[in-house]
């Protein structure tokens, strides 16, 4: 670990995060002596961590629709030109980040249904 070149300095691209976590559970799931249990556990344990991804970006998107309805509120009150390249920039934060949050509750939701998924095979691997 400590040999490895530091390369999420800057954090980690979440959504490439997800689709190796998947692409695990599928590598995972064809073997054939596979420990179902372990690999929910795990999976379970991940989504955690995806849906407090989730509860801080639904945070912040929040937020961020709260600053740009007050300068909305602002631009309509002092009809500056001022407030408008704030009001833009928020507005383009806002976009990001509401595609981000939405791309975030699909990826849980799917990860609800891998884990619905692996529950039944563990069921079904307890059953044998």
């Amino acid at each position: 670990m400590k040999n490895q070149p530091k390369n999420d300095t800057f954090g980690i691209n979440i959504m490439k995060f997800c689709r190796e976590h998947e692409q695990y559970i599928e590598n995972q799931a064809a073997v054939n002596d596979c420990d179902f249990e372990e690999l929910l556990k795990w999976h379970e344990q991940k989504l955690v961590w995806l849906a407090h991804e989730r509860l801080i970006h639904l945070l912040v998107t929040i937020l961020t629709a709260i600053i740009f309805l007050f300068l909305i509120g602002l631009e309509a009150y002092t009809q500056s030109e001022l407030v408008f390249p704030f009001l833009a920039v928020t507005f383009c934060m806002l976009a990001a980040y509401l595609i981000h949050y939405f791309r975030l509750e699909n990826h849980v939701q799917h990860w609800y249904k891998i884990a619905e998924e692996l529950h039944e095979k563990v069921s079904s691997q307890k059953d044998k």
